[in-house]
């Protein structure tokens, strides 16, 4: 199924799913379920608000009270102080909510893991302060007797059902747009390896900027909503902890990363919570509470990653049965892969120029004043022991490390401390010694995700992952999750991203670790074709006898500097190769003998 076809699709469950509601809130006629359907839908927008940042992009936030206070506030302050209709100061609140997401974002993001969340926490709980000491104990919307309609105030709660609903269309539509858009995705890689995401040319910090903001306007819409409709508000029931718990343990619940888990979530524990504490509240003070505590508990036991995943998994686990032996036996046909660039042949100009680079850590130097030029069009291996300082140099050349001195010529320009998104941009692709893949993803997503630093429409980008697949072989198997491949497919895989992305040179750390003897030759024979497509090859390999045969020279590492470099049958030969390699008693008792 096209990926329109898949959007099609889920817009008409979305909205057959609203008509439901709105055809449930229409022939109810209990005041307290009223106002419980009309608030589902308010709850729902905040946790797809919460999805957008946090479910996409793995960052924790305990801080989305913070945007759906202000929002709320917003609305009442400016109604009651400043006569502004709801109908103008809920987009004010949008706006205001969007400029808040980015004041918090930029300077937050500096920190990691717990320490974001913790920080993240911080806002709401600061702003219930400041809101108090100006004196918003309590806020209560004016009643406008005259014209009620003009400042959004009915007397029919079917109004403010259909307020909430159309809300939560636009959110859903929106969470929709973005699920397998290129800003879903590139949210999703850097949720799931944002080392391999930079790598891939994903600018992660203004992505992740981008989330935060379109987040915040959303929960600062949805707390504009539920002011005029509760009518009074006060500081801890809109920037209060339970808020940014509600939202989290909603998608939770549901599934995070997916449009359709806060929606879950919000239909199953919202009505769920609130019947029980109309019905049993008097008896079990704080039933809520228990409501969301067990469906936590529920999650980690029975579905660590939601109801909607697990259900995706069972059925992904009956459907990809009978396809186990096609992903296993694809073979790669390398004389009739599809080549769509002029083939060229290894020059003596260099494409990539490295000077007196060094690195250390502490009293560790693992690079030490390394300079070599590498010749645009050939095949290069960089070779030494354990410990050579291979990788920390292949993480020196596409910015992961910034060096302590030299500096690093690529094409012509200078990529020295580039950030690694920016020098995927310049053309250097990379693959990783422990392959880096986004289980969640499918191949053909994965891959995606590579072509889009060369691409400025997602389908352009599309087109050239599924012409990158091909010419790896995985194009027939393009739906698999990552998550279920063979070493083998993960190598492919990760070398069709790092094409997709039409890269002039591309680093290839130990692409034959882990393969078989058929699949050896298989990597070899794709790696010696990759000149033909217009692109140098630099890779870190141990496997000797497979590196001699593809090459075309060799540089030689050992204790972080250059040993040597040159043909593979010199460098093969020479005593301090054999040397490093194998010991000084090995090499002095082979040349007695």
């Amino acid at each position: 199924m096209t990926r329109s076809a898949i959007f099609r699709r889920n817009l008409l469950i979305l909205l057959t799913g609203l008509v439901i509601w709105l055809a449930l809130g229409l022939f109810v006629s209990n005041p307290y379920y009223k106002l419980l359907l009309t608030t589902v839908p308010i709850w729902a927008v905040l946790a797809i608000s919460w999805n957008v940042f946090s479910g996409y992009s793995g960052l924790v936030s305990f801080g989305h009270a913070a945007f759906f206070g202000l929002g709320a506030f917003i609305v009442g302050v400016s109604f009651k102080f400043f006569d502004l209709t709801p109908w103008l100061g809920i987009p004010l609140a949008t706006i205001l909510g969007a400029l808040a997401g980015a004041a918090i974002g930029y300077p937050t993001f500096r920190l990691r893991g717990t320490y974001f969340a913790l920080a993240m926490l911080a806002y709401p709980l600061a702003m219930i302060a400041i809101f108090e000491w100006l004196g918003f104990q309590e806020l209560s919307m004016p009643m406008k007797r005259d014209n009620p309609a003009a400042y959004a105030q009915f007397s029919d709660y079917r109004a403010y059902l259909m307020m909430s609903l159309s809300l939560l269309a636009i959110a859903a539509f929106v969470s929709l747009r973005i699920e397998r858009s290129r800003f879903g995705l590139s949210l999703l890689a850097i949720k799931q390896n944002e080392l391999a995401a930079e790598a891939a040319g994903i600018d992660t910090f203004r992505w992740k900027l981008k989330a935060i903001i379109l987040s915040a306007a959303l929960a600062s819409t949805a707390g504009a909503l539920y002011s005029i409709v509760v009518l009074v508000i006060t500081p801890a029931s809109v920037f209060g902890m339970v808020i940014s718990a509600q939202a989290m343990i909603l998608t939770l619940f549901g599934g995070a990363g997916t449009v359709w888990g806060p929606l879950i979530g919000s239909a199953i524990l919202v009505p769920l919570s609130e019947t029980l504490n109309a019905e049993l509240g008097h008896i079990l003070p704080g039933i809520q509470g228990l409501v969301y505590g067990t469906a936590i508990m529920a999650v980690i036991l029975i579905a660590p990653e939601g109801l909607y995943w697990r259900v995706v998994d069972h059925l992904q686990r009956r459907k990809l049965a009978p396809m186990a032996n096609q992903i296993t036996n694809e073979i790669v046909h390398t004389q009739s892969a599809k080549i769509q660039r002029i083939a060229t042949s290894a020059t003596d100009k260099p494409i990539l120029s490295v000077k007196n680079i060094s690195k250390s850590y502490g009293g560790l130097r693992a690079v030490r004043d390394v300079s070599f030029d590498i010749p645009e069009g050939g095949i290069i291996g960089i070779i030494g022991p354990n410990g050579a300082g291979k990788t920390t140099l292949f993480n020196l050349l596409n910015g992961i490390v910034r060096p302590d001195a030299g500096n690093v010529t690529f094409d012509g320009q200078d990529m020295t401390g580039l950030a690694p998104n920016r020098v995927c941009r310049r053309g250097m692709g990379r693959t990783f010694q422990v392959v880096r893949a986004f289980p969640r993803m499918s191949i053909l997503e994965n891959v995606a995700v590579g072509a889009f630093v060369a691409y400025t429409t997602d389908e352009e980008a599309w087109e050239a992952a599924r012409e990158s697949l091909d010419n790896v072989g995985l194009a027939s198997v393009a739906d698999v999750p990552a998550g279920r491949l063979t070493s083998r497919e993960l190598r492919l895989m990760e070398l069709a991203r790092a094409l997709a992305g039409r890269p002039k040179l591309i680093l290839l750390d130990e692409p034959l670790a882990g393969l078989g003897a058929g699949e050896t030759q298989e990597m070899i024979e794709i790696v010696r074709r990759l000149p033909t497509l217009g692109v140098t090859v630099v890779m870190i390999e141990h496997t000797m006898h497979a590196m001699v045969n593809m090459v075309d020279s060799f540089i030689v590492l050992d204790h972080g500097a250059l040993l040597t470099s040159g043909l593979p049958q010199v460098v093969t030969r020479d005593a301090r190769v054999i040397e490093a390699y194998l010991g000084r008693k090995w090499a002095v008792a082979n040349a007695q003998n």
